[in-house]
């Protein structure tokens, strides 16, 4: 835990920083329908109201149903205009349907994110603070000064300069992380350091991180939901709805129903914005669209242009292994949930989500 004197003196800084703060404040939309926290009663708009059109929607769920879909979910200022279920379960070979569960991949780093923010939000940590703080010396191969070096935000940012070239890349055991590059100075889509976030979590708020995420947020926005250990890698799995609840509370900017679930604005900035500048195209484990460059999974090469360029500019996303999408969409209104199997091999599959937003262009008007 963190000297009483230090979280004090965190928490009077905080309030100097948010009170000189010049940008606009980032309360959400005020505009926004929050479903109840309990039951499954959720307000829904008609596309037809929207002017949507009703003739390519089932070209959308053509798309979708090729490619593998089990849950589709699209938010319009917080209610329902579509939501469909494919396929069925694996485990009992039931449909799929508005209960079952699924995993979210790599979309969970999201997750991860906001509860950092939160974690910090109360004292707990500092994204300055050397990691070493929390997973304790030697939880990698390099020398202690080397080690040091690396920050709670070098792992939010994908920077942490460790080597990435190896067999396993989930794989956080001290002998597979080494050296490659001081941290800040290259950014690699590494699993390992990302998964010792958690630890780092646990580490801070003496709560695992199932417990951690309930008391905190799952059941204040009643989203369902748990970590579950697949490997080296814990893996989130939940109902499309949860995921829906998630994207909401983030374009509402951290709010649910007047009540600030993330009260960090700056946090809740830079965690949506370009967190360092050698991937534009990525925030705290967010992605991030329409940005002048953007870098993908394993190539050390930065891409001109956009990863899904029929999508609105200000998108952000949640990403995942499958094509496990969470995208909120501010200009717009909009929350994009998809859950399912393998449209293709990428790593992260960008060329699916940017198909659907293909199709959603002849949907919604000015989209």
């Amino acid at each position: 835990m963190l000297p009483r004197l230090r979280i004090l003196v965190f928490v009077f800084l905080l309030g100097v920083l948010s009170c000189s703060e010049s940008e606009e404040p980032t309360s959400g939309p005020s505009n926004l329908y929050f479903p109840p926290i309990s039951g499954n009663n959720w307000e829904r708009l008609d596309p037809k109201e929207l002017n949507w059109n009703l003739q390519e929607l089932d070209k959308l769920d053509d798309l979708l149903e090729a490619n593998g879909t089990r849950a589709f979910i699209l938010l319009k200022k917080g209610k329902i205009v579509r939501e469909v279920y494919f396929g069925r379960r694996i485990a009992n070979n039931l449909p799929f349907d508005q209960n079952s569960q699924w995993y979210w991949a790599s979309a969970g780093k999201t997750l991860t994110a906001f509860l950092i923010g939160m974690a910090q939000e109360e004292g707990k940590l500092l994204l300055t603070d050397p990691s070493t703080d929390y997973l304790g010396a030697g939880w990698t191969s390099m020398t202690r000064e080397q080690e040091k070096k690396i920050t709670i935000w070098h792992q939010l940012t994908m920077t942490t300069g460790l080597d990435d070239r190896v067999q396993d890349k989930d794989d956080f055991s001290p002998e597979n992380l080494k050296y490659l590059a001081e941290p800040g100075s290259r950014w690699a889509y590494h699993n390992a350091p990302y998964t010792l976030l958690d630890k780092v979590l646990e580490g801070a708020t003496g709560s695992n991180l199932n417990q951690y995420y309930r008391q905190k947020l799952g059941e204040k926005i009643g989203m369902t939901g748990t970590w579950q250990k697949l490997g080296y890698n814990n893996v989130f799995f939940s109902d499309a709805r949860s995921m829906a609840r998630f994207g909401l509370l983030v374009l509402a900017k951290g709010e649910w129903a007047g009540e600030k679930i993330l009260r960090d604005e700056k946090y809740f900035r830079e965690m949506v914005n370009s967190s360092q500048n050698l991937n534009e195209g990525y925030g705290y484990l967010w992605w991030l669209n329409k940005k002048s460059t953007f870098m993908v999974p394993y190539l050390q090469v930065r891409i001109p242009g956009s990863f899904a360029p029929n999508a609105p500019s200000d998108m952000i996303c949640g990403l995942g292994k499958d094509g496990q999408y969470v995208c909120v969409v501010p200009s717009m209104d909009l929350v994009l949930v998809r859950l399912g199997t393998n449209p293709d091999d990428a790593a992260v599959p960008f060329t699916f989500l940017d198909d659907i937003w293909k199709t959603l262009r002849n949907i919604i008007p000015s989209s």
